[in-house]
């Protein structure tokens, strides 16, 4: 169980590392111009806000990566469930703020590697 648990942690990490590339390097582009339903124009004015909010979500995927790698298994288990805890506030802020679709993109992954380190854990 704690494996599956931990390959659902890893998914998470890579989900925020792949966010941090849409944000602070592909926000302009087309991919990310799809990915955010954006115009040229409205992508180009936000750039500056989308790369600190990659950055942020960088800082996510590093968290989740250091629980999943720290040696001590009690210390991993709060440090994972602590980054995990931050995506689903995240989530859910941006799910209420932004799209809906955030919740199912972000939180719902985060909440069910949640729920699974917390139970194998």
């Amino acid at each position: 169980m704690i494996l599956l648990a931990n390959v659902l942690v890893g998914l998470v990490a890579l989900l925020h590392g792949w966010f941090l590339i849409l944000e602070m390097f592909l926000w302009t582009s087309p991919l990310g111009l799809r990915t955010f339903r954006m115009t040229p124009e409205h992508a180009k004015a936000s750039a500056t806000l989308a790369a600190n909010q990659g950055l942020y979500n960088g800082f996510l995927s590093a968290g989740l990566i250091w629980g999943l790698v720290d040696a001590s298994p009690s210390q991993g288990l709060e440090i994972k469930s602590f980054f995990l805890g931050c995506v689903v506030v995240a989530g859910i802020f941006g799910a209420a703020t932004v799209s809906r679709r955030i919740f199912f993109v972000q939180a719902l992954p985060a909440l069910a590697a949640l729920a699974l380190i917390r139970i194998a854990g």
